[in-house]
């Protein structure tokens, strides 16, 4: 996913991408630029480089704005992180977070529908869409997210009070370039016969539909066909042209 003809550098924490010990850290910054690998020796400074860049952000204090408050948590940290990223100015492009725990086969509500695993889970995703909009404020003009899950969960509950791995489930897209305030696509219904083997919710979209139109419309790459191959790309009208 991250080979190409630009540069990506993976970091999961950008407290944590870094080599601590001064000493060692410019040890494996010269090994590296003396290579005589021009792969190795252009990953390095590409990486050193990105460590420096990171460092620097991670050393000025930051402060949420809008009152801004991210839940506590990796997603909550991450989503942070990516709002402070985009601030700086460092040229962010695509920034990925996850969050999980949705594997909710036993137990999956408490006594009412606000308690148990999946609220807990449901609060923190949404604290944490909600602080990251606060903070960025109007720079959000200029932000598209998108979420999504790799499945879903059964139609109905299981013998354990929980649901089992399911097909279809929904994505949310936030952010300026956002035709917002509405549901796109077609309800199948919870019918027995208009489940999916008549146990999930049926698929109607398919979700390389929906970050085909991000990539073709937001980030300005029409070449859907190298984006995903084979796939009958055909943006849709849930983003506005940005231009």
């Amino acid at each position: 996913m991250l080979r190409g003809t630009n540069p990506a550098v993976a970091v999961n924490n950008i407290a944590d991408f870094q080599v601590r010990d001064a000493k060692s850290s410019d040890m494996f910054e010269s090994m590296y630029s003396h290579s005589v690998d021009t792969v190795l020796s252009g990953t390095g400074k590409e990486t050193f480089e990105a460590v420096k860049m990171l460092k620097a952000i991670q050393s000025a204090k930051y402060a949420p704005e809008g009152g801004a408050t991210y839940p506590g948590g990796r997603f909550g940290q991450s989503m942070q992180q990516i709002a402070r990223l985009i601030k700086a100015n460092v040229g962010v492009e695509v920034a990925f977070a996850d969050i999980g725990g949705w594997d909710t086969h036993f137990n999956q509500m408490g006594q009412r529908a606000s308690q148990g695993p999946l609220a807990t889970q449901l609060n923190e995703l949404g604290q944490g869409l909600a602080a990251f909009y606060k903070d960025l404020g109007d720079r959000m003009a200029d932000v598209a997210v998108v979420t999504m899950s790799e499945f879903g969960r059964t139609a109905k509950e299981n013998g354990t009070r929980g649901t089992d791995h399911g097909h279809a489930n929904v994505m949310f897209v936030i952010g300026g370039p956002v035709r917002g305030g509405q549901v796109y696509g077609r309800w199948p219904g919870l019918d027995q016969s208009q489940l999916y083997d008549g146990r999930d919710l049926a698929i109607t979209t398919d979700f390389r539909r929906v970050l085909g139109e991000a990539v073709d419309r937001h980030l300005g790459n029409h070449a859907l066909n190298q984006v995903f191959p084979g796939f009958d790309n055909q943006p849709g009208k849930f983003l506005k042209y940005l231009g």
